[in-house]
């Protein structure tokens, strides 16, 4: 695929270029909690503008339903953007309507500009091929060119996505190239040991990593609520632990794969117990207590990793030439049940192999639990994307900017 230095060199001084960015941000009554995504962008944009480019950025943010929403406007994100830039950028209210073309119009060579949530036009995301198309066709009237850079975005077969770049010339900004050459460290030519880190809440949204990783890594290290799937197909009590009962087949044969291909599969030999899910409001002390992942009271919840599984998974990472972690170790938001994320971050740190952090919350937690981002081979902007392409899929975004 082109890259933007490509586009630079040829020149963009006066065009119209359209960036499809991932500023999908969290919020908390309109204000942006982090603004990572925001952040990812910025030398794909910065570069744009300085060759005298007119920048319009366009993103989607939450899910809206195809209609405008205002607990999902694009605009705290383009005041955001602004204060980083440190130069004003034009907000149009509307996608591809009146407004979008005035604050188009509007721009001189250097000047940004972004366009209300792409997902308040049902042609966004759209399954029927005519109506994405046709919702392509008026964002392609807005732009000479056509730059990717919403690498957290690129798993979806949307408009701006995969629709928008057959209908301009089009390349990837720094960003998606960034992140597509981090991802092929972790499928060719990996250096080794290679130890993967996956948790979160839902086994069912890693089991297709898994499938793929078990012919790839040399270790994977199960924590989060997905773990107590794990210890449930061992036939392990796990209280009123999430658990999704119809993946434990699944579980039960990726178990005995591990076992018969060499891979080491750990899960945690002691979680922290607690009577009921935390307060996340008041952050109220929970009053945990650790317990073996063998002996789990019948009337406990799994939160966290246990320290004992901490100094495990820490020692497991030390040794690691290349790490991928994604998904946090327990309810990191609650400081009660912090230290199982806390730690395998930490390791990361202290690792002198390729660290990546696969996005996600696992990037929100890195971000919420003080780290330093620089500590880090990388910190991905897409966790969904990037899981996709470990599992070997293609990506209608990344497809779409190939020559």
């Amino acid at each position: 695929m082109k890259t933007i230095d490509e586009l630079l060199f040829e020149g963009v001084d006066g065009k119209r270029v359209f960036v499809r960015a991932d500023l999908n941000v969290p919020l908390a009554d309109g204000v942006i909690t982090d603004d990572g995504r925001i952040r990812a962008v910025l030398p794909t944009v910065k570069a744009l503008a300085e060759a005298g480019a007119k920048v319009i950025v366009a993103s989607h943010l939450g899910r809206p339903k195809g209609a405008p929403d205002p607990a999902f406007s694009l605009l705290p994100a383009a005041e955001r953007l602004g204060e980083l830039l440190g130069a004003p950028v034009a907000f149009a209210q509307d996608t591809v309507g009146p407004a979008a073309h005035d604050a188009v119009d509007g721009l001189q060579p250097g000047q940004v500009a972004v366009i209300e949530n792409l997902r308040f036009n049902p042609g966004e995301t759209s399954k029927d091929d005519t109506e994405r198309g046709e919702f392509a066709d008026r964002l392609a009237a807005l732009a000479d060119v056509y730059v990717g850079d919403g690498f957290g975005a690129v798993h979806r077969k949307h408009a701006s996505v995969y629709d928008l770049p057959a209908r301009l010339p089009h390349y990837a900004g720094h960003l998606i190239a960034t992140e597509v050459g981090v991802l092929r460290k972790l499928t060719e030519d990996v250096r080794r040991p290679y130890v993967v880190a996956l948790g979160g809440a839902k086994v069912s949204d890693k089991l297709a990593v898994i499938d793929e990783l078990l012919g790839k890594a040399d270790r994977l290290l199960i924590g989060g609520g997905m773990a107590y799937t794990f210890l449930k197909a061992q036939g392990h009590e796990i209280g009123t632990s999430l658990v999704q009962e119809d993946q434990i087949p699944a579980v039960k044969e990726y178990l005995e794969r591990a076992a018969k291909t060499g891979v080491e599969l750990l899960l945690p030999v002691d979680t922290l117990v607690a009577p009921a899910f935390p307060d996340m409001k008041t952050k109220a002390p929970a009053h945990p207590a650790s317990v073996a992942a063998d002996a789990m009271p019948a009337g406990q919840m799994g939160l966290d990793i246990g320290p004992e599984t901490r100094k495990l998974y820490a020692a497991k990472l030390a040794d690691a030439a290349t790490v991928f972690w994604n998904g946090p170790m327990g309810v990191f938001e609650h400081p009660d049940f912090a230290e199982g994320t806390k730690a395998v971050a930490q390791a990361l740190v202290d690792s002198d192999g390729f660290t990546v952090v696969g996005g996600g919350d696992s990037a929100a937690a890195v971000r919420t639990l003080g780290f330093d981002e620089s500590a880090f081979g990388h910190i991905s902007t897409g966790g969904g994307a990037s899981l996709e392409y470990l599992e070997g899929k293609t990506l209608p975004g990344l497809a779409a900017l190939e020559d």
